[in-house]
């Protein structure tokens, strides 16, 4: 789950798609279909033991851009641990926006042709706000056609630091291999009663399993919260003591 669908949606230069997800944190216990960036909805797997990953992007808003960095590491075997955050320029000036915590861990591992389910705790810092957003939420997926088609379900909940409300999160998101290293996303996600988001992309993996790069159009299902994206995930080999 990445950041933009546990945060509350702010003015655009606070936070539009925020992480394209810590969460969202991605997965790689299986050699494909990762829920990872650029997906908002997570996925029920975690970075391999004693392996890191990378996850960057920059984030084309209609009045600001966002440039994102997630490094996360799984020290334990169960545990992936995500800090990252994001710089911000609009008008003409960058400052840093967002800063966020997160831990992840898997209560059933995810098999081809079976499910899996998680549950990720985290926490988002506003730098320009002064305020902080509290979360979590449950990922679930569902593999098909031996993981050429993955299925993924989020249900969780925010503390917004703001409004100092609770807010119900959802996701329902689909990963799809079109051919060889290529795969085709779609997802819808939300908080709440307000108008849900969409997001439609396509990843392809330069080294298998190794290097990724993703491309992406997101909205609000009104129309009215546009934006595009572009991403590079490194992920390492176990070299954690």
């Amino acid at each position: 789950m990445h950041l933009d669908f546990i945060t509350a949606r702010r003015p655009a230069h606070i936070q539009r798609v925020a992480a394209l997800a810590g969460g969202l944190a991605a997965a790689l216990l299986a050699p494909h279909a990762h829920a990872a960036r650029p997906m908002i909805t997570d996925d029920a797997r975690v970075v391999d033991a004693k392996a890191c990953q990378l996850e960057s992007w920059v984030n084309k808003n209609a009045d600001s851009t966002e440039a994102w960095a997630l490094p996360a590491c799984n020290f334990t075997g169960n545990l992936e641990l995500t800090l990252g955050g994001a710089l911000t320029r609009q008008s003409g000036q960058t400052h840093a926006t967002d800063v966020q915590a997160q831990g992840k861990t898997i209560l059933k591992p995810l098999e081809a042709n079976g499910w899996g389910m998680g549950l990720a705790v985290g926490t988002v810092r506003h730098a320009q706000a002064g305020n902080r957003d509290w979360y979590a939420y449950v990922p679930a997926s569902f593999s098909f056609r031996d993981d050429a088609v993955v299925v993924h379900a989020n249900i969780g909940w925010l503390r917004e630091g703001e409004t100092r409300r609770d807010r119900m999160t959802w996701g329902l998101g689909t990963e799809t291999r079109l051919a060889g290293r290529t795969w085709l996303i779609a997802e819808i996600f939300g908080q709440g009663q307000e108008q849900p988001l969409y997001q439609l992309g396509l990843r392809y993996w330069l080294v298998p399993d190794r290097v990724q790069i993703d491309t992406t159009y997101g909205n609000r299902s009104n129309g009215g919260e546009r934006w595009f994206s572009i991403g590079l995930r490194l992920l390492s080999v176990p070299f954690l003591p």
